[in-house]
């Protein structure tokens, strides 16, 4: 038998592990996220805006390394949820402003709970979740498609479950 051999094991490949996770982490926030009407993605657009708001829909897209194409329609979601707006930007029409309406404000409050609760449910503190959130630094790549080659090239960067 070839040493390398173990190399080869599912269970000692770290692209399984990291998608396992991905799929874990999903169904971790799902329940947390529920009562506050919000899915996995939706909860990254809030982060997002409740950092900056108003934005255009492509640097929303840009900071959430997701294409505008599959950001749209998660927008309009948030929308008809009187969460957010959307409208043309005045001095180009050309561009899709998304911006927190009162009930958007609002929502942060109650999604103070959420990362207390993440961690809660996993065992691990601010800490151990940061140095986590550090080690997948260097296979999550930069986080705007600009920063890739290959988006340049047309392809698409990797959106958020």
């Amino acid at each position: 038998m070839d040493p390398r051999d173990d190399l080869l094991k599912l269970d000692n490949q770290l692209c399984f592990a990291i998608v396992t996770a991905a799929r874990n982490v999903v169904s971790i926030y799902r329940p947390i996220l529920e009562p506050l009407g919000l899915t996995h993605p939706q909860y990254l657009v809030m982060l997002a805006l409740w950092e900056q708001s108003p934005r255009s829909l492509g640097e929303l897209a840009e900071e959430l390394a997701m294409e505008p194409a599959t950001l749209s329609p998660l927008v309009k979601r948030l929308e008809a949820q009187g969460r957010v707006s959307r409208t043309r930007r005045a001095d180009d029409e050309r561009v899709l402003e998304i911006g927190l309406t009162a009930a958007g404000r609002d929502l942060r409050t109650p999604a103070l709970a959420v990362p207390e609760q993440v961690m809660a449910k996993v065992g691990m503190d601010a800490a151990a979740l940061a140095a986590l959130r550090d080690g997948l630094a260097p296979f999550a790549g930069p986080r705007t498609p600009e920063a890739t080659p290959r988006a340049h090239a047309g392809a698409r960067v990797g959106g958020h479950t």
